[in-house]
């Protein structure tokens, strides 16, 4: 393990490889799983003063669900998590066509944030937790745990990562740079370099 600042970073974080493709898992992050996404107090709030903008992006069911049960509530151990739709979806993932290199057109889900962050119409790119994926956070009095968090469905993650020798922590970069900032980053960084990756899986 590494030690940044009050963070303790688990080795499959700078040893696994991992590069999202979204053309071979179509977004199912979005759609899957028994809960939504963690999210803070301080992002609901940022939420409320953007749900104008997005609202009319996302599917009727989802707006249905947000106007009749909100957009977040609690999991099952009480923590804050976003809204979701028959016991999966993500209230604030929409369907949408992405046409990959060969010009074939994939049915998939993207994070309605990230599309208009994109067309830079609004400055929220979306929760940290999914911004942050496959990592997660515990925390622990004044530390942080940063864990890998496997899942199924990014098995194409994995191999896409392996291809193009990107790990974890370089695939996360610009979340991690944004919950804990540039100098942060840059000590993770150095540390992993520094550590042997000849055992990367």
């Amino acid at each position: 393990m590494l030690i940044v600042g009050n963070s303790i970073i688990s080795d499959e974080i700078k040893n696994k490889h991992f590069c999202c493709n979204v053309e071979k898992c179509n977004g199912m992050c979005c759609v899957e799983g028994d809960a939504g996404a963690p999210i803070t107090k301080e992002e609901i709030t940022t939420i409320k003063t953007l749900l104008s903008e997005v609202m009319p992006y996302l599917p009727e069911k989802n707006q249905q669900t947000i106007k009749d049960h909100n957009f977040f509530t609690k999991d099952k151990d009480g923590d804050l998590v976003t809204q979701i739709i028959d016991g999966k979806d993500c209230v604030f993932a929409y369907p949408t066509t992405i046409v990959n290199c060969e010009g074939k057109e994939i049915q998939a889900h993207f994070c309605i944030f990230q599309k208009l962050y994109l067309e830079k119409k609004i400055n929220f790119i979306k929760p940290i937790s999914c911004h942050l994926y496959p990592i997660r956070i515990s925390y622990y009095d004044e530390m942080s745990a940063l864990n890998y968090h496997e899942w199924d469905i990014c098995k194409s993650a994995i191999e896409e990562g392996r291809k193009q020798n990107i790990h974890i922590y370089e695939n996360c970069k610009n979340a991690l740079i944004r919950k804990f900032g540039q100098k942060w980053y840059d000590d993770l960084y150095l540390q992993c370099k520094k550590e042997n990756n000849d055992n990367s899986f």
